[in-house]
């Protein structure tokens, strides 16, 4: 039975970095966003929960209205919370039949920037938080995303708070340009497999 990883941290702080190097170390990461995005399109229970709520336009050739699923979203702060209602237990069951494939690994993780909030932390052994300073961050997410810093800080601020994420993680990995990535991560598997 593998030790399941969840990846989590804010905006801009590192976490697909280090779920390429965990990948990289062997370690297979489901990387939530994707894999969302992807059942999105293709799982019928999802389809037909969106097709009812927002209209057959939804979908156009087979492909997901994103200005229309957007619009939805932003009409109103509760949108947020019925399509993750619809889509979260689909990504939480497509983990654990991933998982069960892959239970070979002596570690497997989630990547999952809301894995708290979506209540995805139920479905991990530990929580690696991957945290940056707030400056970096918005340097990053600035660069990475062509947005200006207003928005990045607008997009930051509603998430959940960083200090609040790293009171919840087992473990935590500093990517703030100076530390070292590739010794935390070693000493984060060492840590794990001889525990």
């Amino acid at each position: 039975m593998s030790i399941k990883l969840g990846i989590t941290g804010g905006i801009g702080s590192g976490k697909t970095i280090v779920s390429k190097l965990l990948n990289n170390m062997g370690v297979p990461v489901y990387i939530s966003d994707i894999e969302a995005k992807r059942l999105t399109v293709s799982d019928a229970n999802i389809r037909s929960q969106l097709t009812s709520l927002l209209g057959k336009d939804i979908y156009i050739n087979n492909e997901l209205n994103k200005p229309l699923l957007a619009n939805y979203l932003f009409g109103n702060r509760e949108h947020a919370h019925i399509i993750n209602g619809i889509i979260h237990p689909q990504v939480k069951e497509d983990f654990r039949h991933w998982a069960k494939r892959l239970s070979a690994h002596p570690v497997i993780a989630m990547e999952a920037a809301i894995l708290i909030e979506a209540g995805f932390a139920n479905e991990v052994d530990k929580i690696v938080m991957v945290y940056a300073p707030l400056d970096i961050r918005v340097e990053r997410a600035m660069k990475r995303d062509s947005a200006n810093k207003e928005a990045v800080i607008q997009r930051i601020k509603s998430q959940m708070d960083d200090e609040e994420k790293r009171k919840m993680a087992d473990y935590v990995i500093v990517n703030d340009n100076k530390t070292p990535l590739i010794p935390q991560i070693l000493n984060l598997l060492k840590t794990l497999i001889i525990v």
